[in-house]
This record gives structure tokens, sequence and C-alpha cells, in this order.
């Protein structure tokens, strides 16, 4: 049971880094708009995410469904 415990706290953990790497890029992409960050990858971020808001919307009912599954995950009390 312990190693199941550590992984849930491994995959926690990288989960907030990501979501921390996605906040960062965000930000870095709105101030810099779209100029090349020497230390930062070329890729676009924002059209990313607008790219899977739309995939979502595009399912309609199973869409909402998802996001809210998706929204309950990272939302949850440990």
């Amino acid at each position: 049971m312990d190693i199941l415990n550590k992984i849930k706290g491994w995959a926690g953990a990288l989960t907030e880094a990501g979501i921390s790497l996605i906040a960062l890029g965000v930000v870095l992409e709105v101030l810099f708009n779209g100029q090349n960050i020497p230390f930062w990858p070329s890729v676009n971020i924002i059209s990313n995410i607008q790219d899977i808001v739309a995939g979502f919307s595009a399912q309609g009912l199973v869409g909402l469904v998802a996001v809210w599954v998706l929204y309950s995950i990272f939302t949850r009390e440990k």
C-alpha cells in the first residue's frame, strides 16, 4: 500500500508541475506576444488550449461531461 501512496504522490506532483508550466507558458505568450523566447520552446500553448476547448464544445453534452470529470479530478480534496 505504501508503494501506491508513493506513486500517487509522484503523479500529483507531476500534474502540479505540468499545470505550473502551462500557466507559465500562457503568461510568457501574453507578455512577449509570440516573440522568440530563448529558454522556451516554440510551442503555441494558447492555440493548443483553444483547440482542446473547441474539441470539447464540438462534442456537445459528452464534451461538457468530460470537462466536468477533469475539473472534479483536479479540484478534489486530498
